[in-house]
């Protein structure tokens, strides 16, 4: 084993007769942020969703602190410091964010949400709720309900939810999706606070932000990985450019 945070070794999925993922191997260093891209359909959910422990391949291996995970259910891996966002926002639209932050860290914690009472009755919890919205840029919006947050706020907002987890590992699957230009400049500001401080594998198609911020790509293709490397190795990669980028760097 070596000193990666997360291996994964020759992972396979399929659905039916569909392969999804196809030998996938890949480790990610302390402290890296490793992006993971590739067209519609290449896998990308597929392979986060295993990681976390939504769905469990078929063969192959993942290992998270040098402990084998592969077997284990989502909850499990998060107890274990794997904290994941989602595509789709998933945060509690009726709740304030701070109330939303606070269940994670009572979550973490090991207490229960008391529901009716005022999140802000438990300092502690608080005090923890507020560091992580003060860590995405969401100091003042605290009081606000998610529902009256814009995209860009839930998405960062997502994002305090699982730092109040503190993580060994992030997952973010497709942060910037939906964000305009001026939210995702603001988030992208915000991931490269946190670069070196947590190790992050990130699924994005916003080609900006994954060279802005990566210190590894992954190119997934087909539930194959096509090229792996620095970013302007990858970037002028000719399979690369040829099955991909081409497109997405016009």
């Amino acid at each position: 084993m070596t000193d990666a945070v997360l291996e994964i070794n020759d992972l396979h999925k399929n659905f039916g007769g569909l392969v999804v993922t196809d030998g996938v191997t890949l480790e990610i260093e302390p402290g890296e942020l490793h992006a993971v891209i590739g067209p519609n359909g290449a896998g990308k959910t597929t392979l986060i969703n295993q990681i976390s422990g939504l769905i469990f391949p078929a063969a192959g291996t993942i290992h998270f602190n040098g402990a084998d995970i592969t077997g284990l259910p989502a909850n499990k891996r998060a107890e274990l410091g794997l904290a994941r966002s989602f595509q789709i926002t998933s945060v509690l639209p009726g709740f304030s964010g701070l109330e939303n932050v606070a269940l994670a860290v009572q979550a973490r914690m090991g207490t229960s949400y008391r529901f009716f009472a005022r999140a802000d009755h438990d300092q502690t919890v608080n005090d923890a709720a507020m560091a992580a919205l003060v860590e995405v840029g969401l100091a003042g919006r605290e009081h606000t309900l998610a529902a009256h947050l814009s995209h860009g706020e839930k998405r960062a907002l997502e994002l305090a939810i699982a730092l109040a987890m503190q993580p060994k590992l992030l997952l973010l699957d497709e942060p910037m999706a939906g964000t305009g230009h001026e939210e995702s400049a603001r988030l992208i500001d915000v991931l490269r606070r946190l670069k070196g401080r947590f190790s992050m594998l990130l699924v994005e198609h916003d080609m900006n932000a994954v060279f802005a911020l990566a210190d590894r790509i992954s190119v997934l293709t087909y539930g194959r990985i096509l090229a792996s490397g620095a970013p302007h190795t990858v970037r002028t990669d000719p399979k690369v450019v040829a099955a991909y980028l081409g497109e997405e760097m016009e």
